[in-house]
């Protein structure tokens, strides 16, 4: 007779087996899903994808061919804007949550409020720039509106990304920076965040693809208009410069939601299915590149 330990080791195998059976079963149907919603997307819009006349052209109303130029150069620019704004702030605040703060019931509580922001939804994000930027400020519908209403939403996902990534660098290696007599903001900066930067790169990456696909945010703070863009204007009052962050911005996300919602626009499926195919493409080459340059840095930061 097999003894009881045997049967309880036998029965251990069969129940991991099947939980690993379960998994993977679980993972392969949401890679299918994920990768049939990529290629349904990019199939449906390639006949717009290398249409240079409709990746460069002003968008048209009641009558067909029209482009995606400005709302794909408005898509980009507020990117820039938001992380060139987001990343520093979010940086500093995690460092500071991560080594400095002194643990505590205040410490606790700013933590937990980052973690609830991180959830909030955009629409109320977006509100509330409408309300505070747009109206109170009298900045109106602008890319600064949006961009700012972005950087409230996309601040605290970076600081709970990047205080986790500073949290998981071994304990060891700042103690022997401080042991080789390195201060504490010398440990952070030469040996914490080059270690953490992997991690720090990751998380920017999909804040990244967060912010470049948001509308709700801003439709309320960017606005739904996009004037056509002379880049030899170099006039940052007039509403054709491409620099000037107090125009109207109409990106790529707003720009699906508005022709879909006012269906103005004769070719509204080709117009709509190219520039969702044109925003997907975007978002998978923006990840890819920023991944390689992540890696690429942290390797020249850490020697390794």
């Amino acid at each position: 007779m097999p003894s009881a330990k045997g049967s309880a080791t036998a029965s251990a195998r069969r129940a991991d087996k099947a939980a690993t059976v379960v998994l993977a079963c679980i993972v392969g149907l949401i890679c299918v899903a994920l990768v049939a919603i990529i290629v349904g997307i990019l199939v449906s819009g390639a006949g717009k994808l290398f249409d240079i006349n409709f990746l460069t052209a002003k968008p048209e109303q009641f009558k067909e061919g029209g482009g995606i130029g400005p709302e794909l150069f408005n898509s980009f620019y507020l990117l820039l804007l938001t992380l060139l704004i987001s990343v520093p702030v979010s940086l500093g605040a995690a460092v500071f949550l991560a080594e400095y703060a002194p643990e505590g019931p205040v410490t606790t509580v700013v933590k937990t409020v980052i973690e609830a922001l991180s959830s909030l939804p955009s629409i109320v994000v977006g509100l509330f720039g409408f309300l505070f930027f747009v109206l109170t400020l009298g900045w109106g519908f602008s890319i600064m509106s949006g961009a700012l209403a972005l950087t409230m939403f996309n601040i605290p996902i970076l600081v709970r990304v990047i205080q986790q990534a500073l949290e998981a660098v071994p304990r060891d290696q700042r103690d022997a920076g401080l042991a080789l007599g390195l201060t504490r903001w010398e440990t952070t900066l030469h040996i914490l965040v080059p270690s953490a930067m992997p991690a720090i790169i990751t998380g920017v990456i999909l804040s990244a693809g967060r912010v470049f696909g948001e509308a709700a945010a801003l439709i309320y703070t960017a606005g739904q208009s996009a004037p056509a863009l002379d880049f030899l204007n170099l006039n940052l009052l007039s509403t054709s410069c491409p620099w000037n962050v107090w125009r109207p911005a109409e990106t790529l996300a707003v720009h699906i939601w508005k022709i879909n919602s006012e269906g103005v626009v004769p070719d509204l499926t080709a117009i709509s299915n190219g520039t969702a195919a044109v925003l997907m493409v975007c978002i998978l080459l923006f990840n890819v590149l920023a991944r390689f340059a992540g890696r690429r840095l942290a390797r020249r930061l850490t020697a390794e």
